[in-house]
Formats: C-alpha cells, sequence, structure tokens
C-alpha cells in the first residue's frame, strides 16, 4: 500500500449486510457481472467480519482492522496505526500516527468523503454522527436509506457530484456505505410483497440491484487517475439460519463475508459489454 497511498485514489465500498454465500453463488452464477469482472478470478474473497453489526465493522474498518482472511494467519493489512507488538504490520502496510485512516488519509493530502446509507450514517443524532465525523465531508440523504428502493442510484449520482466538484490534482479517498442489501430489501425483488417481508431470495435480488449501477460509481471514482478500490460487507444476516433472523449476533451467516480489492482504471470500462452482461 506504501506505493498506491499518494499515487492513486481510493475508493471503500461497504455492501452493508451481504451475505458471503449469496454474493458468491450470484457471483458463480454471471448474476452479478458488472462486479464479477473486476473480482480477482471472478470470485469473491471469503473473509470473516471485524463485527457483527454496521456501528461495531466500521469503527474497526476505519482503524484499519478490514474483514480477516478466513484461514489461519497472521494475515498482513493494508493499513494500520503504528504501536508496538502489532503481528498484522507488515513491509507493505501504510502505517500512520493518527487515531483513525480517515484521518491519517486527510493528513497525507487526500480530501476523504463519506456518503453514507444505513441509520449509522444519518447524521440526525449524536450516534448518526459519529463515523460521518470523521470525513472532512459528509452527505446522507432520506433517498439514501434503507427504506429507499432507489437508494444506490441516489448514492452514485452524489458520488459523481462530489468527484465533478474535485480539483484534478486533488487526492480522494470516497467512502460508500450501500444501504441497499439491508432489510427492508423485499421491494428489490419483483412479486415479493412487504407482507411476506425480506428473505434470503429479496436479499440476492437487492445485490443485482446494486450490480446494475455500480458501474457508475467505478467510472466516477477512476475518472481522474488510477482508484485502489475495496469492495466488501461489514456484516452479513440471518434469514432463519438455525432459527436466527438478522445479525448483531454471533453466527456463519453473519461473521462471514464477501471481499475484494482492485485497481480501477481510467482507460478501462466500467460496464459489461451486452455479449459479457448475458453469460
Amino acid at each position: 500500500m506504501n506505493r498506491i497511498i499518494g499515487s492513486h485514489d481510493l475508493l471503500l465500498v461497504t455492501l452493508d449486510t451481504l451475505r458471503h454465500d449469496v454474493a458468491a453463488e450470484l457471483a458463480a452464477a454471471g448474476r452479478i457481472p458488472h462486479l464479477a469482472r473486476h473480482l480477482p478470478g471472478g470470485r469473491w474473497e471469503e473473509r470473516h467480519a471485524p463485527g457483527s453489526f454496521t456501528y461495531a465493522s466500521h469503527q474497526a474498518i476505519f482503524a484499519g482492522f478490514l474483514p480477516t482472511p478466513a484461514a489461519p494467519g497472521p494475515h498482513p493489512r493494508l493499513f494500520a496505526a503504528r504501536f508496538a507488538g502489532s503481528e498484522t504490520t507488515a513491509d507493505g502496510t501504510y502505517v500512520y500516527d493518527t487515531p483513525d485512516l480517515v484521518s491519517a488519509l486527510a493528513k497525507d493530502g487526500y480530501h476523504t468523503v463519506c456518503i453514507g446509507g444505513v441509520g449509522f450514517f444519518n447524521k440526525q443524532g449524536p450516534l448518526g454522527s459519529v463515523l460521518p465525523g470523521l470525513f472532512q465531508e459528509s452527505h446522507w440523504e432520506p433517498e439514501f436509506g434503507v427504506a429507499s428502493p432507489t437508494s444506490f442510484e441516489a448514492q452514485v449520482t452524489r458520488a459523481e457530484q462530489v468527484v465533478s466538484r474535485l480539483p484534478a490534482d486533488r487526492r480522494l479517498f470516497l467512502f460508500v456505505n450501500v444501504s441497499a442489501l439491508h432489510q427492508p430489501n423485499w421491494f428489490h425483488l419483483p412479486g415479493a410483497t412487504r407482507e411476506a417481508g425480506d428473505t434470503r431470495a429479496t436479499h440476492a435480488a437487492a445485490l443485482e440491484y446494486v450490480d446494475r449501477h455500480i458501474g457508475r460509481l467505478f467510472a466516477a471514482a477512476s475518472s481522474r487517475r488510477p482508484c485502489f478500490t475495496i469492495v466488501c460487507s461489514d456484516h452479513g444476516t440471518a434469514y432463519g439460519d438455525d432459527g436466527y433472523t438478522g445479525h448483531r449476533l454471533g453466527h456463519p451467516s453473519v461473521w462471514t463475508v464477501p471481499y475484494a480489492h482492485f485497481v480501477l482504471n481510467p482507460d478501462r470500462p466500467q460496464d459489461p459489454t451486452p455479449a459479457e452482461a448475458a453469460r
């Protein structure tokens, strides 16, 4: 990461509440072509979430603790605060002396922007202001939230506006918390009803909805220079698995999350061709 910081823009996308098994199934079935074209080998990496709900996971992520590979470690981290005895700080780790990654990047010349989604980013009270408050610029509107069937489109439009206003020579760290996967998500599946509620199938349909629009976000983020991009879930959620529903609980459906990182280049088209989309 030491070669990335300072030369690339940065994009961090958390697909809030996305389960690993659903993400992996859709990638394998060709149902998320816009995302899959960027996944190394066309597959998500299986990782363990640093928390079981949004607030806990994002506090950890912004402290440099991204989801951990789901295999025995230790696993070197991309970002880490400097502290003695760290077993996951390696030669290539971006090490900083601030309390969190966001302020470290700001100190190193990045303009830091948050486009929030779920309630912990809504800035409507003290708790909903903590995470957005880490950033120099933050955005949240009701149309970005969990109850909006067009939340991700609205978030992407705001991201495009943010990028277009930024001076070309100013480096950018853009964070987007995608709310579309979070309950309620029944409205993303044709024929589903509020009364029937959210299911694993409506969760999958929400990911397909995100996939249809994420090419615009990737294009905006990489329009000025190469963009190092992380796309991951902060935690999963249960839909009756072993009797559990929801998250903030200790179950594999919650702890196991998809992860990928890659570089977006300005000259690479971000949307699949019609033939690719049909596969």
